[in-house]
Parts: structure tokens; C-alpha cells; sequence
């Protein structure tokens, strides 16, 4: 148990110091305003236009880095920085966000996958850290909750690794899309790019951490098994 919350607090420390350094990049080309002086909403809006798409709509949502592409209603939900924002960072993150309605559109197969695992995910979540306590406090006596507990984490940890493909290629898509109708150039190129490549390092670093607890967890289950 004491390996597991040391991985975990390992991991805690480094989310924090990406998050910073994210809060950081997005603040720093948040400053940088595009020549093309064109707003995330119409950023978003001509991407989706380029790329054939017409019954998603770009809306202001609350909340800083807030922005997401919602598949349910076909809204590419953009913070107020972005949306109204004509910087680098706005850019970028439109473009990224409709980036993934572009996948959506096209049937992007990760994103897919990771919309099946959506319902199982957020079922086991309610769940799963209850029942991996319990699995380790009754490890002797019923060691299949531990396993029931493993199970059910392997599946947040498999919609953690199926995310990453996702969000690489919805800013890939981003990236060269902006790239190819001209919005950012040169420096504003490499400054979308760099603001994006730490914003997927969140989710980087989430992944790492869900498999190394899901290791941690199946290692102390084979452990108890080998005393038995």
C-alpha cells in the first residue's frame, strides 16, 4: 500500500509541475496575437468550414482551459479566452478542439474506441477506488475484490492509453491545418505547436500514472497469492 501512495504522490508532483508549465505556455502565447487578428470562435469556425462541417457549432463555455469538443450535441466548446481571444494560444487550441470534431466526422477509429469505453469508465469510477480499499484491507480472506478492483482500474487505464492517440491526432490535425490555410506562420507556428505538445503532456503523464497504479495493484495480488 505504501509503494502505491508513494507512485501516486510521485505522480501528483509531476502533474502539478506540467500543469504549471502549461498555465504558463498558454499564458505566455495567450500574449502573442496572431497577424491574421482572427479570434478562436473564427478560427474554429473556418476549420470546420475547410473541412466539410457544417452541424457542429463553436459556443463560449465558462471556466479557464475549459474547452472541449462535446459529440453529443456537436459543440466545440471553447473558453472565454479562447473564444474571443486573436492570439496564438486561442488559435491553437480552437484548431485542436476541432480537431477532434474532424474525427468525430470522419469516424476517427481511437476516438471510436474511447467512446464506447465512456459508459463502462464512468460506472467503474464511481466505484473502483472503494473497492480496491477493500480489496486490500480483506486481501486474505477475499482476495477476488482485490481482482474485481484490478479489473475495473485496467479499464480507466485502457481509456487513459486509447486517449493518447486521440488528442496527438486531433492536434496533428490542428497543426497542419492551420499551417495550410495560412493562419499561423513561422514563429506562430512553433508557438501553437509548443503550446499543444504541453497540453497532451497532461494527458501523458495521466496515462503513466494509471498504468503504474494499475501495476502496483497487480503486483500486490501476485504477492498474496505467492504467501498462499
Amino acid at each position: 500500500m505504501n509503494s502505491i501512495m508513494l507512485v501516486s504522490l510521485l505522480f501528483v508532483g509531476i502533474s502539478m509541475l506540467v500543469s504549471m508549465q502549461l498555465k504558463g505556455k498558454f499564458k505566455k502565447y495567450s500574449q502573442m496575437p496572431l497577424m491574421g487578428g482572427l479570434t478562436g470562435k473564427e478560427v474554429a469556425e473556418r476549420m470546420l468550414r475547410d473541412n466539410g462541417i457544417y452541424d457542429v457549432k463553436v459556443v463560449s463555455v465558462d471556466g479557464f482551459l475549459s474547452d472541449h469538443y462535446n459529440p453529443m450535441d456537436k459543440t466545440v466548446n471553447l473558453s472565454p479566452e479562447v473564444y474571443s481571444g486573436a492570439s496564438i494560444a486561442s488559435a491553437a487550441v480552437a484548431a485542436h478542439e476541432c480537431g477532434h470534431a474532424v474525427q468525430h466526422a470522419t469516424a476517427y477509429s481511437w476516438l471510436m474506441m474511447r467512446s464506447r469505453l465512456v459508459p463502462i469508465v464512468q460506472f467503474s469510477s464511481n466505484i473502483v477506488q472503494w473497492i480496491l480499499l477493500g480489496g486490500i484491507l480483506m486481501i486474505n480472506v477475499f482476495p477476488q475484490l482485490l481482482l474485481i478492483g484490478i479489473l475495473l482500474f485496467a479499464m480507466t487505464t485502457i481509456f487513459s492509453v486509447v486517449t493518447l492517440p486521440v488528442e496527438f491526432d486531433a492536434s496533428n490535425r490542428a497543426l497542419v491545418w492551420l499551417n495550410n490555410a495560412g493562419i499561423t506562420r513561422g514563429q506562430e507556428h512553433e508557438g501553437a505547436k509548443d503550446a499543444l505538445k504541453w497540453a497532451a503532456m497532461t494527458y501523458v503523464v495521466a496515462a503513466l500514472a494509471s498504468v503504474a497504479t494499475l501495476v502496483q495493484y497487480i503486483l500486490i495480488f501476485l504477492g498474496n497469492r505467492e504467501r498462499d
